[in-house]
């Protein structure tokens, strides 16, 4: 199985920041669309936020202006900073590709929390 592998979640208080980091050992990452998703207990998985193979970004609107997504293509690896988080923010969060993926990986907890 092809999964990504999330990183880079943990506990933070509200109004926090923290970087996710996700990594794709899949060929032509530098054509592939990247998307961060995140899954809260008892919700369905939602769509954060993506980056194409231009740079351009769309976001949710829940967390526009908080969030930014960015490629680094050299390292095969999508990032996701979060600013100014709240405590709805909490979830387990994922990345996945428009291609080349078979699978979801573990996905990494982010907890906001005071």
């Amino acid at each position: 199985q092809v999964q990504p592998v999330e990183s880079g979640g943990g506990l933070v208080q509200p109004g926090g920041s923290l970087r996710l980091s996700c990594v794709g050992s899949i060929s032509l990452f530098s054509i592939t669309s990247m998307s961060w998703y995140r899954q809260a207990p008892g919700k369905q998985r939602e769509l954060v936020a993506s980056i194409n193979s231009g740079g351009i970004t769309n976001y949710a609107d829940s967390v526009k202006g908080r969030f930014t997504i960015s490629r680094d293509n050299a390292k095969n690896t999508v990032y996701l900073q979060m600013n100014t988080l709240k405590p709805e923010d909490t979830a387990v969060y994922y990345c996945y590709g428009s291609r080349g993926f078979s699978s979801w990986g573990q996905g990494t907890q982010v907890t906001v929390s005071s």
